[in-house]
């Protein structure tokens, strides 16, 4: 099946690999878009994790208002040299960042940032409702592991999809950078205030 550059393009688009890189995935999947997606996805996340260990201390702090200033992020993203912190792939990627949490008010940055209580108490409803509910007991464990798990996707940034592009998740954005830019990026921390809001201290 003949590969076109519009099928390059598009496979580029979604993934940050190379041209070569899409070239190759689609030949090897004979021309199935979907086949070389998972392919370079797949490839992407291995290079992302031989990267992820590597130090990075360069970046930007990526401030975004919304709303006529109704609502404030701030958002510090993590590269390992200047020269890519600089870079417009880069700044474009922690801008999209500040738009995520802006838009979806994580709580947190990764799965392992949640505090033990927090789960303990989600698990705790989780479970109260399912009995409430009428749920066989049988199946309330199944029932509270899937509530958890649809937690996480909500309060953790890195496990939230992609608000431009839900088939994907933030950390699957990321991955694609990392592959793109050659180097590992992490989100250090963030911030996000609304206008009129009660911070935790002020309770």
């Amino acid at each position: 099946m003949a590969i076109t550059t519009e099928d390059i393009k598009k496979l580029r688009e979604a993934t940050g690999a190379g041209i070569l890189d899409c070239r190759t995935a689609l030949q090897d999947a004979n021309g199935d878009f979907n086949k070389a997606l998972d392919f370079l996805r797949e490839k992407g996340l291995a290079k992302a994790a031989k990267r992820s260990s590597r130090n990075a201390s360069e970046g930007v702090v990526e401030l975004y208002t919304h709303g006529n200033g109704r609502v404030g992020v701030m958002v510090e993203v993590n590269v390992e040299t200047d020269f890519v912190g600089r870079s417009a792939s880069f700044r474009e990627l922690a801008h999209e960042l500040a738009l995520q949490i802006a838009a979806t008010s994580p709580e947190y940055i990764k799965e392992e940032d949640i505090p033990q209580s927090v789960l303990d108490k989600e698990v705790q409803i989780a479970r109260a409702k399912a009995k409430e509910d009428g749920k066989p007991e049988a199946i309330i464990p199944k029932i509270v592991d899937g509530t958890i798990e649809k937690f996480k996707n909500e309060v953790v940034l890195l496990r939230q999809p992609y608000i431009r592009n839900e088939e994907i998740t933030v950390q699957q954005l990321i991955n694609q950078k990392v592959v793109a830019l050659g180097e590992n990026v992490v989100v250090r921390r963030f911030a996000r205030w609304a206008l009129g809001e009660t911070t935790a201290e002020e309770e």
